[in-house]
């Protein structure tokens, strides 16, 4: 299959409930009618009950934004995962496909597995957590993708700060203070990259919060890979952190007692914390500015691109500049 292109504002227009369930019967699923739409924006995940067995979830991809190619890289990685018994929830392959087609969608179809948010506050389940992200990031030290992007200040930091400009999303009075703040931002993400060295690359789960990981009395499972890409280590440890410095540095010990037992840790990537929680700052306002012709975005998130919401980004930079300038947490 190739990738699936749009040039429609709203890519989700036409799917309604009856295309949800055709596209489940077209691969042979029959949905009962029951539909239930999960928290996503990026993406449409729907929980659906079934005639026959228990519910599933379906997914349908946002038209154009990745290719056929870097969907299945992604299936293949989880499916590697789940082969080694790491806790995670992989695409069922029909007619041994893992990756469907119905009309303007592509779509894929999950078991349904429930659970609760981690509690992070307790150090067993941080150090039960960093076990598993270890064994992940053992796999995924394996092999490099091919046709996924890589996170880097390029494409989480420069990319993002030209497509704002560019697109008139900064508001006039705020844009030379803006500008200026994020260029210096961007100027001690490097410096902290220079600090780190040469920290190896390899497959993260690339969003790895407490939202994606869902526990249960058997411990934790990890969902929705969908921005799963290359980078370092350490991106998938320090969304998991938390409160003061003081507390962090408590946090770290913990994931980290787990994390070694399966995958060592350059402790060097701890130059990193700040820097990639400041491209994801910038990354996250173009994301937003990105799909904000679809109509669930401006419902969802009325703060954005506010003259307020813009402000507080330049506040929020300047406290990473300086953050960025301070000594890493101890490890």
């Amino acid at each position: 299959m190739a990738a699936m292109t749009t040039d429609n504002p709203h890519p989700y227009a036409t799917l309604g409930p009856d295309c949800v369930l055709d596209a489940l019967d077209s691969v042979g699923l029959r949905g009962d009618g029951r539909l239930l739409a999960l928290n996503s924006y990026e993406n449409r995940v729907y929980q659906v009950g079934m005639e026959d067995g228990p519910p599933l979830v379906a997914k349908f991809y946002r038209p154009g934004r990745w290719s056929d190619a870097a969907i299945l890289e992604e299936h293949a990685f989880v499916a590697e995962l789940a082969e080694r018994e790491i806790p995670v929830v992989p695409a069922l392959a029909l007619d041994g496909q893992t990756l469907h087609t119905y009309q303007d969608y592509r779509f894929a179809v999950f078991p349904r597995k429930g659970g609760r948010a981690p509690e992070l506050d307790d150090p067993a389940v941080l150090e039960w957590t960093g076990r598993f992200i270890g064994r992940i990031h053992a796999a995924g030290r394996t092999r490099a993708y091919a046709e996924r992007p890589a996170l880097t200040i390029e494409t989480f930091g420069r990319e993002p700060r030209e497509y704002l400009l560019a697109n008139g999303f900064i508001p006039q009075d705020v844009k030379a203070a803006w500008t200026t703040t994020v260029d210096c931002a961007l100027d001690g993400v490097a410096r902290c990259y220079e600090r780190a060295g040469d920290v190896a690359l390899l497959r993260l789960h690339g969003d790895c919060h407490g939202g994606n990981v869902l526990w249960t009395d058997t411990g934790p499972h990890f969902v929705d890979f969908d921005d799963s890409r290359m980078g370092p280590a350490v991106q998938d440890l320090w969304m998991m952190l938390s409160g003061e410095r003081g507390d962090m540095v408590r946090q770290m010990a913990d994931i980290l007692a787990g994390y070694e037992d399966f995958c060592d840790f350059d402790s060097r990537e701890m130059h990193l914390v700040e820097a990639l929680r400041t491209l994801r700052l910038l990354h996250y306002s173009a994301w937003l500015a990105r799909r904000w012709d679809d109509p669930a975005f401006p419902v969802a998130f009325p703060w954005f691109n506010t003259q307020r919401y813009w402000q507080d980004r330049i506040l929020e930079l300047r406290e990473q500049i300086a953050l960025m300038d301070e000594a890493p947490l101890p490890v």
